[in-house]
């Protein structure tokens, strides 16, 4: 099967704990680039702002007919000049409610923009991942998002390192959500909340329809729930060794290597070198 574009989630998938891509995946996704003409897609719950240092580091920024998928779907932009092509988002009053439910749990919150990351509530652990980091993001003292009126809402999700304690939310918050939003899980600390219909496995699909690409040209790899649907719907799924039992279920090839040895060229070593040579 010949590979036309690989959908690749960031955090704990292309990028190893410093948040920097490897250069084994960076050597690797430049040859299948330039020598079988693979387009690379990052496709994150990350807005498409925050991207920015790693498609540096992989030679994508500010590059014509190169892609992201961003928000968990929620936004496609052309890399030359962040051109914005499809935009999913919130109404600000599905989040000012989810946001208040919030604020009676145990969890910091973000808010999403168009542009920018509002957190309310900083934890000590969702503190030390953004000095770890390049997260670009406002703190907010007051526990008000009126602010956000006029804004044009992405998506919004909660943040606690105990998994099962964002789980176990999911009932008590249902009369907020149930066929009005998609809820998912990932990077083992977030709950993520998007409008309805909204996840990665539809954006692929705009993104492919838009490319002229068959989906069963596509790979996809992730590591964690908010991948799933993305995974589903591809023509190869592929899961990080790191990943969830749930997400390694699902699909149809577990990397050896981690996200800090090189899932991603792992991969493109598997299914597009060794498959065109052959």
């Amino acid at each position: 099967m010949t590979y036309k574009l690989i959908a690749c989630d960031l955090d704990e998938t292309l990028l190893n704990q410093e948040h920097r891509v490897a250069n084994r995946n960076i050597a690797a996704i430049k040859r299948a680039q330039q020598e079988y003409g693979v387009k690379f897609v990052p496709a994150t719950g990350r807005g498409y702002a925050s991207v920015q240092e790693t498609l540096k580091e992989l030679g994508l920024y500010d590059v014509a007919e190169e892609y992201v998928l961003s928000f968990n779907g929620g936004a496609l932009t052309e890399n030359k000049g962040n051109r914005l092509l499809q935009f999913k988002g919130m109404p600000f009053d599905k989040m000012k409610e989810l946001f208040d439910f919030g604020l009676q749990q145990d969890v910091c919150i973000h808010v999403y923009t168009q542009e920018e990351l509002f957190v309310f509530r900083m934890s000590a652990s969702e503190q030390a991942r953004f000095d770890s980091g390049d997260m670009v993001y406002h703190h907010q003292i007051s526990d008000s998002v009126a602010f956000l009126k006029e804004q044009t809402i992405a998506k919004i999700l909660f943040q606690n390192t105990d998994t099962d304690y964002l789980k176990s939310l999911e009932p008590k918050v249902s009369s907020l959500t149930d066929g009005q939003c998609e809820v998912s899980y990932s990077s083992n600390r977030y709950m993520e909340f998007n409008s309805l219909g909204i996840d990665k496995g539809q954006g692929l699909r705009d993104l492919a329809e838009l490319l002229g690409i068959e989906m069963s040209e596509t790979i996809a790899v992730g590591d964690n729930y908010n991948d799933l649907a993305m995974l589903k719907a591809a023509g190869l799924s592929v899961a990080a060794a790191n990943g969830v039992p749930e997400v390694k279920a699902v699909c149809d090839y577990v990397t050896q290597a981690d996200h800090n040895e090189g899932v991603v060229a792992e991969l493109i070593e598997t299914y597009i070198f060794n498959e065109a040579d052959a």
